[in-house]
C-alpha cells in the first residue's frame, strides 16, 4: 500500500508498505477524509519525538472499515467510522486506574505517528476497535467528524483540565484549532469573559465566533501586561494553553490568579525545560495548579463529542478553511500547516 511519511527528521515523503494486519480485537480501516495537524510539523521539522524512519503520519480521520478481528463484535466491513487520534489498549492497568491515554506507558495510547504507522495511507490498523472506534451518524458532516477525533477533543479537554466553573474569566493562549476548541468548550461549562490570545485575522473572527469575548493580540504588547490591565490586576480564574513556546508558561503563571489553574494541552516540540517563574508562583506556594493533559481517546470520548455536534452545541465544521480532492494533495495541506498561511485555520483531505 501507498503512504505519505516521516522518512527522518525534516524528511518527508512517499513510500510503500505492507498492507496492515488485524489482530482478533481490531479493524483495518480505509481512510474517507484525513487532516494533518500541527504536531505531524512538531514531529517531522522539529524531532520533537526523536528520530522516526519511515513512520507513516496522520493520526486524524474518519474512515471505513476494510477488516476486522474474529473477536470484534460491534463493526463489520463497510461501516463508517470517526476513528480517534488516542487509540488506547483497554486491557492494561493504566485503562483500569483512569489514564487509558497512557495505557503502556507515559503517552503510550497516542499511537498513530508515534509508535505506530498513521492514518495517511490506503489502510490503517486500529487497536481494540470495539473500545476505541465510534459510528460516523448520517447527520454529522464529514468536516466535522474529522474535526472531533482531535481538535474537538483536546480542546475541550483543555477546558476540563482547567476545571472552569460558572462565572469564570478564562484566558485561552493560542486560538489555532485546538485554541478555538477550548474557547467553544470554555463557553459551555460556564465561562464568563474569555480571553483568546492570538493575531491571524482568521483565528480571531473564528474565536469571537467560538465564544471569546476579548481578543488579545501579542503583536501589540506583551499577554501578560494586556491581560492585568483588561482584568484591572486581577488576572483571570483559569489560563488554557493551546499553542506558543515552552517560554509561555512564564506568562500563564503570572495572569493566573491565587487558587487559579494552568491547563497545558499544548504540545511542546522543542526544549528541555518548560520554565516556572519563581516569584509568580508565590516561591512555589501560591496555589496556582498546573495541570496537563493528552486528550482521552476512545469509542465514548468519540460518542460523547458527537453527540455535542448532533444536538448543536458546537460546529467544528467552522474549523474546515481548506479543502482538497484526492490522496496525492496530504503532502500540500501538511506543508499549509507548517507554513500557516494567514488565511489557514485548518485543512481537510478527502480521498477520493
Amino acid at each position: 500500500m501507498k503512504g505519505f511519511a516521516m522518512l527522518g527528521i525534516n524528511k518527508v515523503g512517499w513510500i510503500e508498505k505492507e498492507k496492515p494486519v488485524a489482530g482478533p480485537y481490531d479493524a483495518i480501516v480505509k481512510p474517507i477524509a484525513v487532516a494533518p495537524c500541527t504536531s505531524d510539523i512538531h514531529t517531522v521539522f522539529e524531532g520533537a519525538l526523536g528520530e522516526r524512519e519511515n513512520m507513516i503520519l496522520g493520526h486524524e480521520a474518519v474512515g471505513e472499515i476494510a477488516e476486522v478481528g474474529d473477536k470484534v463484535e460491534t463493526f463489520k466491513p463497510g461501516d463508517k467510522v470517526v476513528v480517534p487520534a488516542i487509540t488506547p489498549d483497554w486491557r492494561t492497568t493504566e485503562s483500569v486506574q483512569g489514564f487509558a491515554q497512557h495505557s503502556g506507558g507515559m503517552l503510550a495510547g497516542w499511537k498513530f505517528s508515534n509508535f505506530k504507522d498513521g492514518v495517511f495511507s490506503e489502510y490503517f490498523h486500529v487497536n481494540d476497535a470495539d473500545m476505541n472506534l465510534a459510528y460516523l451518524p448520517d447527520d454529522i458532516s464529514i468536516e466535522s467528524a474529522v474535526m472531533i477525533t482531535d481538535m474537538v477533543t483536546t480542546g475541550f479537554h483543555g477546558a476540563e483540565l482547567a476545571d472552569i466553573q460558572l462565572g469564570d474569566v478564562v484566558a485561552v493562549i493560542g486560538i489555532g484549532p485546538v485554541g478555538l476548541m477550548a474557547t467553544a468548550g470554555a463557553k459551555i461549562l460556564g465561562a464568563s469573559r474569555i480571553f483568546g490570545v492570538g493575531s491571524r485575522k482568521a483565528l480571531i473572527e473564528a474565536a469571537n465566533f467560538y465564544g471569546a469575548t476579548d481578543i488579545v493580540n501579542y503583536k501589540e504588547g506583551p499577554i501578560d501586561e494586556q491581560i492585568m490591565d483588561l482584568t484591572n490586576g486581577k488576572g483571570v480564574d483559569k489560563v488554557i494553553i493551546a499553542g506558543a513556546s515552552p517560554e509561555i508558561m512564564k506568562t500563564a503563571v503570572k495572569i493566573v490568579k491565587p487558587g487559579g489553574t494552568v491547563s497545558n494541552v499544548n504540545y511542546y516540540g522543542e526544549g528541555d525545560i518548560i520554565p516556572i517563574p519563581r516569584l509568580d508562583w508565590g516561591s512555589g506556594m501560591a496555589h496556582k495548579k498546573i495541570i496537563g493533559g493528552l486528550t482521552p481517546g476512545g469509542k465514548d470520548r468519540m460518542e460523547r463529542l458527537i453527540n455535542l455536534v448532533k444536538y448543536n452545541r458546537v460546529d467544528p465544521s467552522k474549523l474546515v478553511t481548506h479543502k482538497f480532492h484526492g490522496f496525492d494533495h496530504i503532502e500540500e495541506a501538511l506543508m499549509l500547516m507548517k507554513n500557516k498561511h494567514q488565511d489557514l485555520i485548518k485543512p481537510v483531505v478527502f480521498v477520493d
